[in-house]
């Protein structure tokens, strides 16, 4: 075959992955095709979800280890959980007239329940990725460095959000951050002219500390991609040196 006639058909190929139904497909994909990212001799598809599998969950233990220790969200400027903006304005007003402690209280056990909070939710974030798709797994292959970990959050956070939500709503019970609400709502009814919390500021509190929660260990589970797509001493399985081999 000529050169023009093999770049011609290596075009059409290209063009025509694009129009494979999402489960169709041939057995494997040769890498060439994939400019390589897809590394070293033929990889099949199931491979690849395998390894995007096995690097989201590296990413899912590693978040958890970092977020679920004492003052993981607290202490940590990238993913620390600040009041909803109502209970900050409150918290701000509170200050000022030298009333802000049950606010600062209140903050610090939001955090607290969030660390408590994501580990038991592992099972959960396991589950999510069970759904990766083999079609979707060859383009997360090829996307960047967070493209597994943005899948995730994109097609899972709605049920993860779901069935987080009483897991954080039982963890904040037991750090107290909801009686010190409850007692921040009191207060403020005997303070003239100062802001109500409002009904909802139990469920608003929960909503709030399950959106940053999950924000926080997605946070952390980009970063372990990351690292795995670039470093080979995060490879630390066959699966995911064969699949990021190209990376290297």
């Amino acid at each position: 075959m000529s050169k023009s006639s093999a770049n011609m058909t290596r075009r059409t190929t290209l063009l025509g992955l694009g129009s494979i139904p999402a489960f169709a497909a041939c057995e494997s994909i040769d890498p060439s095709i994939l400019g390589g990212i897809l590394g070293h001799g033929i990889l099949s598809q199931a491979d690849a979800a395998q390894g995007i599998r096995a690097a989201l969950s590296n990413g899912i233990l590693s978040a958890l280890g970092i977020v679920g220790r004492e003052g993981g969200f607290f202490n940590d400027g990238q993913i620390h959980i600040p009041l909803p903006s109502a209970l900050g304005d409150v918290q701000s007003v509170m200050n000022n007239i030298g009333a802000g402690g049950i606010l600062n209280q209140l903050e610090a056990q939001l955090n607290a329940g969030a660390e408590k909070a994501a580990p038991v939710a592992k099972d959960i974030f396991f589950d999510a990725i069970s759904g990766l798709s083999i079609s979707d797994a060859v383009a997360v292959v090829r996307g960047p460095e967070n493209a597994a970990t943005t899948y995730l959050q994109n097609k899972t956070t709605p049920r993860l959000t779901a069935l987080f939500t009483p897991i954080m709503e039982n963890a904040l019970a037991g750090t107290g951050a909801l009686r010190l609400l409850d007692q921040a709502s009191n207060t403020l009814r005997n303070i003239p002219f100062a802001p109500s919390l409002g009904a909802n500021a139990r469920t608003d509190l929960i909503a709030h500390g399950v959106g940053y929660g999950l924000g926080g260990v997605f946070h952390y589970v980009a970063k372990e991609e990351a690292a795995i797509r670039r470093d080979p001493a995060k490879r630390t399985s066959e699966i995911l040196r064969r699949v990021f081999g190209g990376y290297a």
